[in-house]
C-alpha cells in the first residue's frame, strides 16, 4: 500500500517518470529474482553450518528442563 501511495504521488510530480517505473519493475524484479534465490540458499548454507558447529555444545548441555 505505501508503494501505491509513494508512486501516486510520483504520479503527481512527474507523470513520464511515474509510468517508466510502473513498465520497467516487472523487469528490474526478474533481475533481481537470482539474487533472492541466491540469498535463500546461501542462508540455508549459513543456517546448516550453525547447526552443525553449536551440535556438540547442545548434546553436552543436555536436555532442557522448563
Amino acid at each position: 500500500m505505501g508503494k501505491f501511495f509513494l508512486w501516486l504521488i510520483l504520479l503527481v510530480i512527474c507523470w513520464p517518470l511515474a509510468l517508466l517505473a510502473l513498465l520497467l519493475y516487472p523487469l528490474i524484479w526478474l533481475l533481481a529474482l537470482p539474487f533472492r534465490i541466491l540469498g535463500i540458499a546461501v542462508n540455508g548454507v549459513f543456517e546448516l553450518l550453525n547447526a552443525v558447529l553449536t551440535l556438540p555444545a547442545r548434546i553436552l548441555r543436555g536436555p532442557r528442563t522448563y
